[in-house]
């Protein structure tokens, strides 16, 4: 069981986390792409960091600000995928000041099923649904082994940062880079990375609230 949490504090993380990196994340992305993720990101996310005070603090109040955010805010695909990507945890996040272990877990799930229909992308696609995926399975692992949510938590973070890095080894299947077949193997997906990045954020704000 947490805590009441502070929904603001998690998404000032996310913030400082997509602007911290929002080089990396452009370098990566031009590797195979157009080299404007992080910029994109960070222009998002500095758009909710602008109104984010005027938003109620309950959990899904300010995920639903941050996905109607990205959604309009942010170019390409990405901006439909993460406003999809936070919408659907708020959702399943309604009414709730505290989580339980099982919320965040449906959190997760619901935003997975989302991004995937979102993009049309499954596992192996070198998108950041191979980040998401592990990151559901290692939190769900950790659960039925009878671990805390706290533990749960760095298990996500774990499973986030693997399946990150192991887009290095795929060939990407949507989007501009997948024009370039066998050449877009050897970088890590700029999707991925975002998606580990915010995966990261909101589990390490949200583990001063679990046990």
């Amino acid at each position: 069981m947490s805590g009441r949490i502070d929904a603001k504090e998690v998404a000032g993380r996310i913030i400082d986390a997509i602007e911290k990196n929002k080089g990396w994340l452009s370098e990566i992305d031009g590797a195979i792409g157009d080299g404007d993720h992080g910029i994109n990101m960070a222009k998002g996310f500095g758009m909710v960091r602008e109104k984010l005070d005027s938003v109620p603090s309950e959990i899904a109040e300010v995920f639903r600000f941050m996905g109607m955010t990205l959604l309009s805010n942010i170019g390409g695909a990405m901006g439909p995928i993460y406003g999809t990507f936070f919408m659907r945890m708020a959702k399943e996040a309604e009414g709730k000041q505290a989580l339980e272990k099982e919320d965040l877990g449906r959190m997760l799930g619901s935003a997975l099923e989302g991004v995937k229909a979102r993009g049309k992308a499954e596992p192996g696609e070198k998108t950041l649904v191979d980040a998401l995926v592990p990151a559901k399975e290692r939190y769900d692992e950790a659960l039925e082994k009878g671990k805390t949510m706290k533990e749960a938590i760095d298990a996500m973070i774990e499973g986030a940062r693997e399946g990150m890095e192991r887009t290095k080894d795929l060939v990407a299947k949507k989007g501009r880079s997948s024009r370039l077949g066998e050449r877009s193997r050897g970088t890590i997906d700029a999707g991925a990375a975002s998606c580990y990045l915010i995966l990261n954020a909101i589990g390490e704000s949200l583990k001063k609230y679990v046990d």
